[in-house]
């Protein structure tokens, strides 16, 4: 007869065949799935290898060809922009920018006659209405403002009296009201009004981040544009990812007629688009426009020739 401390042995063995197998499984498991981890990370370490040296490459590449574009950027230059005047407008961009292409500016025979510094707020949709009729008020007599409704081309058209030569121009002391004006409100941080130029540059950033991004570089693309119109010709130049969607440059070059004789560079930061900036702004002078840099829609190329 069977008993049931027989049962029970019977019963403890099952499970402890069980565990054992459950065990011995899961151990060649293990190994397995450490193997082909260990293969995982070793590939992961040599692309991590391969992709450092390309970096390093590249940046070599970058730090040569600004090296190049230092030595023969002053040459290529030189006497390009001679007895001509250029204003700065800073949307967003880097004080080294401004003060390298102020230099080369310079260098070509041209004198910057000041930066007018432009803050976030110009544009911020949620003060739009705002800046708008802040524009309106602050318009000179005897100014006027283009017909387009739009934020840019409303601020280019009121700072075009500021900046540029024969774009309505006003008074010293009308000049000092705007930015005043402008200033007290948050738009434009403080500073000396410049001297009406010639020409102007729009130096601005990369990509614009945020869900507002897209309208934010649109105003800066139309207030470039409506600069451009206003006087003998501006460059808007952006620094990397200047070019995309929601960067200034790129909403610039796709916004078609409206800013088709606006000049754009989507590399200022480096040494070649520094020197591009300047040879645009000759092209401006000579009645002609481009896109150029090293984005996908530079269909110029790296520069303008001249």
């Amino acid at each position: 007869m069977i008993s049931m401390r027989y049962h029970a042995i019977s019963i403890a063995a099952v499970f402890l065949a069980l565990a054992v197998g459950v065990v011995l499984g899961a151990s060649g498991l293990s190994d397995r799935l450490l193997s082909a981890v260990s293969a995982q990370r070793d590939d992961l370490g040599t692309q991590v290898t391969r992709l450092t040296a390309e970096r390093d490459a590249l940046v070599a590449q970058q730090g040569a060809a600004d090296q190049f574009a230092a030595r023969v950027g002053p040459a290529a230059v030189s006497g390009l922009l001679a007895n001509k005047t250029v204003a700065l407008v800073d949307a967003g961009g880097s004080r080294a920018d401004a003060d390298a292409v102020a230099d080369l500016v310079g260098q070509a025979g041209g004198k910057v006659t000041g930066t007018v510094a432009l803050t976030d707020a110009v544009g911020d949709p949620a003060r739009a209405d705002q800046l708008n009729e802040l524009t309106s008020r602050l318009l000179p007599a005897g100014a006027q403002l283009p017909a387009a409704s739009d934020t840019g081309s409303l601020v280019g058209g009121l700072l075009s009296g500021v900046l540029v030569k024969g774009g309505g121009q006003v008074t010293p002391d009308q000049a000092t009201a705007v930015l005043s004006g402008l200033t007290g409100a948050g738009f434009v941080t403080p500073g000396t009004a410049p001297q009406p130029a010639d020409l102007v540059v729009v130096l601005t950033g990369g990509a614009l981040e945020g869900v507002d991004a897209g309208d934010a570089a649109a105003v800066t693309a139309r207030l470039a544009a409506q600069l451009d119109r206003s006087g003998a010709g501006a460059v808007l130049a952006g620094r990397e990812g200047s070019a995309g969607s929601t960067g200034p440059v790129g909403v610039a070059r796709a916004d078609g007629p409206s800013t088709a004789g606006l000049s754009t560079i989507d590399d200022v930061q480096t040494g070649s688009g520094r020197v591009a900036t300047v040879l645009a702004l000759k092209e401006q002078l000579d009645g002609k426009a481009g896109s150029y840099g090293s984005a996908e829609n530079a269909k110029g190329g790296a520069a303008p020739g001249v």
